[in-house]
């Protein structure tokens, strides 16, 4: 196998405290890199190293560092960010162990560097909150109380604070103020745990929303610990002209500008944003805040949609790159100066577009992803692996490789899953399978199958073809699909099961989930590369 530089824990602190761009990529799959990994370390799994790079990772030359933690997948995976292209691959010295070895701070859970910046901004400014128990008394003696959810919308509807409507984070200060148009009215801003309930409730106190606000501490956890019962499958949620009408609208562009300006935002036009995306020096990111739905409509070419919430929940699987210029658009002028006054205070260089002219939106739908051609390799179509299946002879054997999630909720009867990255010689998750005389390779909609059935035909050296159109492609044909987690070759690596997700959560786990989200500051403290500051 190749060998490629290596770069040390001295070297790649020093990058990410001179604001360098470097990409430190944890190549394992999720559930191992939510055990233990750097503040700053993105979560880029082997499995999906084509369908994310060149999104996540638009400039080819921008300093890469990949690590495990002993498993051999950094190896591998610098092997494939070589061959797409990327020319500054490097792997860190001594993996995850040699992090620890040298002193280097680690953290458990995912998107660790926004929910540690959620702790540190209720550190420097004291959001206000009230209790689970608070808010439910409030909300039983029929107090002039609005509940406003900050998660995503398919979050809300699993589970919600009895009453609440659905407000994702950056449309809280766009929305607040028609909402609750009673200066009286009491606001409450909620989300599963802590950090979207404090930046949400943060921003409407920067922002200047004359009503009282409050975070629910703890969200939904708090609310579930204190034995109040949630409700399930609810549908309420701001209508699209909510707080767009020409006196709530200018109140909250006036707030959110002078926020972002206090922050050190800076302005750009889109002409610039295209000229800075050729840029092979600087890596930039360009997206847009505003809702799914709005960006599906209409959005200017090159953005990528990215909810100005999740964008501060998740800022390092948007944006990677350590030390890169991040660009924001909306058309009203609060949402993207609302993020981007908070991710200037994660010590995030970025800028916001003035000139949104409608004009400008000419590209439509959900955003389309560049990826490299797979090899070739021989497709079925549903039709064709229906009758493979009713012929025992045909000794064909399904091989799934979506998210184990996608597999256990439906799959195609019979069908194997495996996690791609457990794919080695020798592996057992290989051995696992029964004796095959061809080998169907799926997924949800064909887009990783591809890269994954030359893998499996060079270590099996049997037949290998690909289900063409996915799993989506069966269910369109009207062929059955069977639930359940039978024939799982690989354990479900794939995906951390959060503490705060889903209602049937341990109190054990839920407990130690806060009690691992106040211990963040000093753990920032300790590591001393974010950079984060308040406003």
């Amino acid at each position: 196998m190749t060998s490629y530089p290596v770069r040390t824990y001295s070297d790649v602190r020093e990058a990410l405290l001179a604001r360098r761009e470097i990409a430190l990529l944890d190549v394992r799959e999720e559930d191992p890199h939510a055990q233990s990994h750097p503040l700053f370390a993105a979560n880029f799994p082997l499995s999906r190293i084509e369908l994310d790079a060149y999104t996540r990772l638009p400039r080819r030359d921008v300093p890469i560092v990949v690590f495990d933690a002993g498993e051999g997948l950094a190896a591998r995976a610098a092997e494939k960010l070589v061959e797409l292209g990327y020319t500054q691959v490097a792997l860190l010295d001594g993996g995850l162990d040699g992090w620890i070895r040298e002193g280097g701070e680690v953290f458990r859970d995912v998107n660790v560097p926004s929910k540690a910046f959620g702790e540190f901004v209720e550190s420097q400014r004291h959001t206000p909150s009230l209790t689970a128990e608070a808010v439910d008394a409030l909300l039983k003696s029929g107090d002039d109380v609005v509940v406003l959810d900050a998660r995503r919308f398919d979050e809300y509807h699993t589970m919600n604070i009895p009453g609440s409507i659905s407000v994702p984070g950056a449309e809280l200060v766009l929305r607040a103020r028609a909402l609750a148009p009673n200066p009286a009215t009491r606001v409450i801003v909620n989300c599963a745990g802590r950090t979207r309930s404090i930046i949400g409730t943060q921003s409407l106190v920067n922002a200047g929303l004359p009503n009282p606000v409050a975070a629910l501490r703890n969200g939904t956890i708090g609310w579930t610990l204190a034995g109040q019962t949630l409700e399930q499958g609810s549908e309420r949620r701001f209508e699209p002209q909510t707080g767009r009408d020409d006196a709530n609208l200018d109140a909250s562009r006036n707030a959110a500008r002078a926020l972002a300006d206090r922050a050190g935002v800076n302005r750009t036009t889109l002409d610039e944003t295209s000229r800075w995306a050729a840029d092979s020096a600087r890596t930039t990111y360009r997206f847009d805040v505003r809702t799914p739905a709005e960006y599906e409509h209409a959005h200017a070419p090159g953005f990528q949609g990215a909810p100005g919430g999740q964008l501060v929940q998740e800022t390092e699987m948007y944006a990677p790159v350590r030390g890169a210029r991040v660009v924001l658009f909306d058309d009203d002028g609060v949402r993207a100066n609302m993020t981007a006054s908070w991710l200037a205070q994660m010590n995030i260089d970025v800028y916001v577009v003035d000139d949104t002219a409608a004009t400008s939106l000419t590209a439509r739908g959900p955003w389309r992803a560049a990826k490299p051609q797979p090899e070739p390799t021989p497709a079925v179509s549903a039709d064709e692996l229906a009758a493979l299946l009713g012929d025992p002879a045909s000794g064909t054997v399904v091989i799934d490789v979506t998210s184990s999630a996608n597999h256990v909720k439906a799959h195609i009867p019979g069908a194997h899953w495996i996690v791609r990255s457990r794919l080695t010689n020798g592996a057992d998750d290989l051995r696992a399978l029964p004796d095959a005389k061809r080998y169907v390779v799926t997924c949800g909609t064909n887009a990783l199958a591809p890269f994954v059935a030359p893998e499996i035909a060079a270590l099996t050296g049997k037949p290998v073809q690909v289900l063409d159109g996915g799993t989506a492609a069966w269910i369109r044909a009207g062929h059955a699909t069977e639930a359940g987690e039978e024939r799982l070759a690989s354990p479900r690596i794939d995906r951390y099961r959060r503490p705060y997700e889903g209602t049937d959560n341990a109190r054990e786990a839920m407990n130690a989930y806060l009690e691992w989200e106040y211990g963040l500051v000093a753990q920032l403290e300790r590591d001393g590369t974010h950079g984060f500051f308040t406003i």
